[in-house]
């Protein structure tokens, strides 16, 4: 309790109203995942798309998923050895573009930090 306390008290001190659960909700990021599904897939079988299947994504070192060309951006932060933290994946999904320079995904992201956490909570149930 004391972590959203202060998580919350963050995001109002930098401009945000909006109330975040650190812990997210898996059933909302079940169904914002649907904003994702022309591009990647996750569970049981899931293959690679445009986009490479995500399963086991939190935590895993960036452009790691087997049979997928990834972007020369990707492949850069691979070298610097980035990892899917939620921290990461936090900030990547708010903005793509900006948190990877030259990526080919085309999503604007999701603004909302809410989504943002509830979408990485269902990322995390998906091995």
């Amino acid at each position: 309790m004391r972590s959203l306390v202060v998580l919350t008290a963050i995001l109002l001190a930098v401009g945000s109203t909006q109330p975040v659960r650190a812990d997210g909700d898996v059933a909302k990021g079940e169904k914002i995942f649907k904003k994702c599904k022309a591009c990647h897939a996750v569970g049981e079988g899931s293959k690679n798309r445009v986009g490479p299947m995500l399963n086991g994504i939190v935590g895993a070192a960036a452009a790691s998923v087997a049979d997928f060309e990834y972007s020369q951006a990707f492949l850069a932060k691979k070298q610097e050895g980035l990892v899917w933290s939620e921290q990461n994946l936090t900030a990547y999904l708010e903005n793509p573009k900006d948190f990877i320079n030259g990526t080919k995904m085309v999503f604007a992201g999701l603004k909302k930090p809410q989504e943002r956490a509830d979408l990485i909570a269902h990322l995390k149930t998906v091995k």
